[in-house]
């Protein structure tokens, strides 16, 4: 492909991978406001999340919102870095969808079915992630 050809001129499969890029950015962006949204919700009004049984990662939950917080917004940032078509933020990508899961999973007791909405969309972004990584396709 010669580079007077528009990105859009190319074969099935870069635009497939054209495709899952742009979804792995647009969900890590999605992903992360939401994990603003949630630590928000913790810092502002620790009522808002049920504390359940004891639990071997128990903390405050304001430090949950903290936590949450931070993530979301590196994962803001990072999307951001997908989008324009960084393949450092690709891989820097991958490393805060997990970081985001563990969090999540860590916060099951205080908020299940959000905290699994959550894991759910960050192991899409991972996959999707991996998937160009491994191919070495730029947007």
């Amino acid at each position: 492909m010669s580079t007077s050809t528009s990105r859009l001129d190319g074969s099935t499969s870069e635009l497939v991978a054209l495709g899952v890029t742009a979804f792995a950015g647009f969900m890590l962006a999605i992903v992360g406001l939401f994990q603003v949204l949630q630590g928000l919700a913790a810092i502002g009004e620790d009522e808002v999340f049920v504390d359940g049984p004891k639990y071997t990662y128990e903390l405050d939950v304001t430090t949950w919102g903290w936590v949450h917080l931070v993530v979301g917004v590196i994962a803001v940032l990072v999307a951001i870095g997908i989008l324009v078509g960084n393949d450092v933020a690709r891989i820097a990508g991958v490393v805060v969808a997990a970081l985001a899961c563990v969090s999540n999973f860590v916060f099951l007791p205080y908020y299940p079915w959000w905290s699994l909405a959550i894991i759910v969309f960050n192991v899409a972004v991972i996959w999707a992630l991996c998937t160009q990584v491994s191919r070495g396709t730029r947007l």
